[in-house]
């Protein structure tokens, strides 16, 4: 048998096809030659903005069966991507085992939200792996959506049907059926779309030969008790995984000059904003954060798109106020930035990558209008760091997560199970 050939295929956003990359740094690190596949427009960017990867990881790409204007089109990439990608990996994987028998795919790593790639992989004879890049919690939620229209939490549809709260285990949240990750979409379309995804990709994913998660056991222990086939095997970090500059999977160039300007900070004093790389601000949301960041009067770094504040209102005005304290760019190293020791605090979307990377306090929005004041936001930038009690919880998990990706830890010990199945 020839040497093992992984394909990689992540749902084609930025907060997905980082933790593949990752996953792919892992799996070069034991010899293990990677394909990642990536949409046309993701692939151009991520050639745009990538330095050398390891010799055993190769790109390519597949076109998503979108126009160019229906991209902006709520819910269209999504679609596009279910419906087109599962017909191109196949064509893909016949057109590699055509070339030579020592570069036959011999299993495909497909994002979660991908099911229909399982059905290609079982029509081949290829191992199939579905992996997870956010929080186990999601999928337990994915698995529960039966019971909960059974119970009359919510109608066929995924609509909420009662505000009864719902907790699928003891040491899991308690949520309301309208937080349920479908429902805060806001747009019907969108919510319809998801859902329907998300049960139509439970059977698949639950067929998959290997099931994992870039999460921790410790940090979820009711999801995983709920549903045992999901093997943590995170976190999948950077630092783990590469050299420090290298920049795999990221769309954009990250800015690494802001660390100079971090080493110029005090320890413990800068406040670091960031709302990945889909989250689109309205402006009155700018205006509150950035007065808001403007009343704590503390140093501070923020990473936002250009288009993101195109427009805003009296937006010079507030750089000439804090050009001596505050830093804006476009991308950051979002990893090196968080655990250096001048960065005191993180204000996030609270995506699962940043998630993992944190720990935070929630910002409440206005009931009348749905932003976020700034004097909320003043307000708990202060309660944080003026209470030593969230850095000791956030010392506290950062412990038991270094603890399961170190070796012996659970999560390394499931990712090395996993590298051994792929070498058999």
């Amino acid at each position: 048998m020839g040497k093992p050939h992984v394909l990689m295929v992540p749902f084609p956003v930025q907060g997905h096809v980082i933790p593949m990359f990752e996953l792919a740094y892992c799996l070069a690190k034991h010899r293990i030659r990677t394909t990642i596949v990536n949409t046309e427009i993701v692939h151009h960017r991520l050639l745009n903005s990538t330095s050398a990867l390891d010799d055993s990881i190769r790109l390519v790409s597949v076109p998503d069966g979108l126009e160019s204007g229906e991209r902006q089109i709520p819910g269209k990439l999504m679609e596009a991507v279910c419906r087109v990608m599962p017909v191109k990996i196949e064509e893909l994987i016949r057109e590699i085992g055509g070339c030579s028998a020592e570069d036959k795919v011999s299993c495909i790593v497909y994002d979660q939200s991908l099911g229909r790639i399982q059905q290609v992989a079982e029509r081949m004879g290829i191992g199939s792996v579905a992996f997870l890049p956010a929080a186990a919690a999601l999928l337990v939620l994915g698995f529960n959506i039966p019971k909960l229209i059974q119970d009359g939490i919510i109608d066929d549809q995924g609509n909420p049907l009662t505000d009864k709260a719902v907790q699928f285990a003891a040491t899991m949240p308690i949520m309301s059926p309208s937080d349920f990750v479908w429902h805060r979409l806001k747009i019907a379309s969108l919510q319809k779309l998801l859902f329907h995804i998300m049960t139509e990709n439970n059977t698949p994913t639950e067929s998959a030969d290997w099931l994992i998660c870039n999460s921790v056991l410790d940090l979820e222990p009711g999801a995983f008790t709920m549903a045992p086939q999901i093997l943590p095997i995170g976190p999948l970090l950077a630092t783990n995984n590469r050299p420090a500059h290298s920049a795999g999977g990221h769309f954009w160039q990250q800015e690494y000059e802001c660390l100079e300007w971090l080493d110029r900070q005090p320890p413990c004093s800068v406040i670091y904003v960031a709302f990945g790389s889909s989250v689109m601000l309205k402006k009155a949301h700018v205006k509150e954060l950035a007065l808001g960041l403007e009343l704590a009067n503390r140093p501070f770094l923020w990473v936002v798109r250009p288009e993101a504040i195109d427009g805003a209102d009296d937006w010079e005005e507030f750089l000439e106020r804090v050009a001596g304290r505050g830093r804006i760019i476009g991308w950051a190293p979002q990893q090196r930035v968080l655990e250096h020791p001048s960065t005191a605090c993180f204000i996030s979307h609270c995506g699962w990558n940043s998630t993992l990377e944190s720990v935070g306090l929630r910002l409440e929005e206005d009931g009348a209008n749905g932003i976020v004041a700034s004097e909320e936001i003043n307000r708990k930038i202060d309660r944080l760091l003026g209470d030593g009690a969230f850095r000791g919880r956030a010392l506290h998990l950062k412990g038991k997560v270094w603890s399961s990706a170190r070796e012996g830890g659970h999560s390394h010990e499931n990712l090395s199970k996993f590298i051994n199945w792929i070498k058999k």
